[in-house]
């Protein structure tokens, strides 16, 4: 009987591994809970079944998995190559390098494990460390894409652009409209009388500071540059210099009829960009007059500063927990600061905080009416100042000229912000950087924001910058 119970468990194993391997997670679950149930020392069955619940959110019984896993059979390096990552998730990040630590003396020439511990110095700001691990992931695994994008992550932020760029190319988030595409990939040949279709990668802000590129490809000479971006974004795009049309993903878009394509953010690498040649000219967006006098008539008078705010981000972006503060009224110090119209430009999350704020701090809510980046622009190109955490508003003021203080978390701060300083070499002369300190609280920076704003008060007709 024993062994017949046995059999059946490798069998539902062997079967959940199928599924997982298929991508249909629920059968795979359901196949490894079988296996468990028949075999409760079955170690790979429970190492399955937590990584499992770990990708569809169960993290705290996904823990549990794997520490059963680890119970009955410690010498499991992958297992705990998948807790230490889940412990990373969770921020709890010496349980997480330990976990690493004990994956490497099973396996230390593991590439995904001294990926994943380079990924986690990264976050940590262990730059060199980090450098460390993933050069030693990758040349254990030169095709090890995750070590090659964090190691472009680390020298991007440092400014190593020359590097960065090539790294950078180890991404694969346009998969899906290459799989799509009938022509060629762009690597760098002669545009003179070719067309190009540009194709968006990544979210609205990405999309909105790399369209600066666009003219840059049209100057080699391009016959025709289209570009495929984000639904919101197609009419703001569509007066951009050097762009002859604008697709929207969400309707039907040419998939042949071009020489090559590109997506937007290899610009850069072929161009060679690099830290003192970024081009930061702005603003190289515009505002439709139409819509700016349309929006004119809903903003309040020029007589105070008028100050648009958004403190919250997309929720499904990895890092949001952090880069976004956790209420408008973490923004209160502001309201000290008087002589100022106070703008929400927040749409979707966050959104309707600006009701609970009202009684306290009168707040002019307009997030909510934007049907799109044009409203937006509209609405921002009139505007004095912008203060923002790291969402797409902040590049489109950055991008229409607009002064922009923008909120930086002081964990995984993107790599387009540096790792010091408060300018941006993207948008030199609209933006000014606020750090968080390492101990993650937004009370210091918001003082400084306070401080900051008196200072300029009075010289309402100087830069905000």
């Amino acid at each position: 009987m024993e062994d017949s119970a046995d059999d059946a468990a490798l069998a539902l194993y062997q079967r959940g591994a199928q599924h997982l391997q298929s991508g249909d997670l629920p059968a795979a679950e359901q196949a490894f809970r079988q296996a468990v149930r028949l075999d409760p020392q079955f170690a790979e069955a429970h190492g399955n079944l937590g990584y499992v619940l770990d990708h569809t959110g169960a993290c705290a019984e996904a823990e549990a998995c794997y520490r059963t896993a680890l119970e009955w059979a410690p010498q499991l390096a992958t297992v705990r190559l998948n807790l230490g990552a889940l412990l990373a998730l969770q921020k709890r990040h010496a349980e997480a390098e330990a976990s690493y630590a004990a994956a490497l003396m099973l396996d230390g020439q593991s590439s995904a494990v001294w990926s994943n511990l380079g990924a986690l110095q990264l976050s940590l700001k262990n730059e060199d460390t980090a450098e460390v691990c993933l050069r030693r992931a990758m040349a254990l695994d030169p095709a090890n894409a995750r070590a090659r994008f964090n190691l472009a992550y680390l020298q991007l932020r440092r400014g190593l652009f020359e590097e960065g760029w090539a790294l950078f190319e180890a991404r694969d988030w346009y998969q899906s409209v290459k799989q799509r595409l009938a022509f060629p990939r762009w690597q760098g040949e002669d545009l003179a009388g070719r067309s190009l279709l540009v194709t968006y990668e990544a979210g609205h802000g990405d999309v909105i500071q790399f369209c600066r590129y666009i003219p840059r490809l049209k100057a080699l000479g391009a016959d025709r540059i289209s570009l495929l971006c984000h639904p919101a974004l197609a009419t703001l795009l569509s007066g951009l210099e050097g762009l002859d049309a604008v697709y929207r993903f969400d309707q039907p878009w040419p998939a042949q009829g071009f020489d090559y394509w590109m997506p937007l953010l290899s610009a850069p690498y072929h161009l060679a960009t690099r830290a003192d040649t970024v081009p930061a000219a702005c603003p190289y967006l515009q505002a439709d007059a139409a819509l700016r006098t349309q929006w004119s008539a809903r903003l309040p008078g020029a007589e105070q500063l008028r100050i648009g705010l958004v403190w919250k981000g997309n929720p499904q972006f990895e890092n949001d927990r952090d880069r976004s503060l956790p209420h408008l009224k973490s923004l209160a110090p502001l309201w000290s600061v008087a002589g100022v119209h106070w703008i929400s430009l927040q749409k979707g999350a966050g959104e309707g905080e600006v009701d609970a704020q009202q009684a306290t701090q009168a707040l002019i809510s307009l997030g909510g009416a934007m049907q799109d980046f044009a409203d937006a622009a509209a609405i921002v190109s009139q505007l004095d100042l912008v203060i923002t955490v790291d969402t797409a508003m902040a590049h489109l003021a950055g991008a229409l000229g607009i002064p922009c203080w923008l909120l930086l978390p002081w964990y995984m701060t993107d790599w387009r912000w540096g790792a010091e300083g408060t300018h941006s070499i993207w948008y030199p002369d609209a933006m000014r950087l606020f750090r968080q300190g390492p101990e993650g609280d937004w009370g210091p920076l918001i003082e400084q924001l306070v401080l900051a704003l008196r200072e300029r008060m009075g010289a309402q007709h100087a830069p905000l910058n």
